[in-house]
């Protein structure tokens, strides 16, 4: 467990940076900053169709006991995304629809954890968007200190408060609030090559022209033959 804090000042990434992340995605803000930064295949949305950005408010949560988030809820404000991580596997329901009220007044925009979350399917007809390794009914306690605001490992990426949470159908990625600005254009710069790449695509061209991989097949040794030559064998 992190030291027993909560960390009230935290310096947030630049807000309107944070924003426009969300229209790259995951996928992309994760190639941009040199394949870093994504959470894993085990953080997934319990939704379809969101994406979202946002500086985090973290949390280190123990076991079965969501006594941290409802302090982290009191540090949230406009743009954040809360998350949490329990200090060890915990399939437990975290949140459920009264906690995310209470987020998605102040603003919050995402919940993100590697814990578990219920109701949700009052999340989603409320349209509070959450991503999570667990959907669980198992309720938890509130009686464990914790710490907020502290690095915390969620799943393969560090996040630090203030750090820029993308969140979309594929995943989470986390950009360090340090390199928001600089990814941001790097997300922009390989939009803008892919959009051209798609136009060369619908023209009938094909990836192994257009990314130079038959010399990569041929240097791996890799032999094109006809179906009789290779019965032949």
């Amino acid at each position: 467990m992190s030291e027993n804090v909560v960390v009230t000042d935290i310096v947030r990434a630049d807000p309107e940076i944070a924003r426009a992340l969300a229209e790259f995605g995951s996928a992309t803000v994760h190639e941009a900053m040199g394949r870093i930064g994504y959470a894993g295949p085990a953080i997934r949305p319990i939704q379809q169709g969101a994406s979202v950005s946002g500086t985090a408010i973290t949390v280190s949560a123990a076991p079965g006991d969501n006594l941290m988030v409802h302090v982290a809820i009191e540090q949230s404000q406009d743009g954040d995304v809360i998350v949490v991580v329990p200090t060890t596997d915990s399939a437990f329901g975290f949140i459920g629809e009264l906690m995310a009220t209470q987020m998605q007044v102040r603003g919050v925009q995402a919940y993100v954890t590697s814990g578990g979350v219920r109701d949700t399917d009052e999340l989603r007809r409320m349209g509070f968007p959450v991503w999570t390794a667990h959907v669980s009914a198992q309720g938890t306690v509130k009686d464990t200190a914790g710490a907020v605001n502290v690095p915390v490992v969620l799943g393969g990426a560090i996040v630090r408060a203030g750090d820029v949470v993308v969140a979309d159908d594929d995943g989470v990625a986390i950009v360090p609030r340090e390199r928001a600005a600089e990814t941001l254009e790097a997300a922009r710069a390989r939009a803008a090559r892919e959009a051209a790449n798609r136009l060369r695509y619908q023209d009938g061209e094909i990836s192994m022209d257009l990314n130079g991989l038959r010399p990569v097949v041929e240097g791996l040794g890799i032999r094109y033959m006809t179906q009789a030559e290779y019965d032949a064998r």
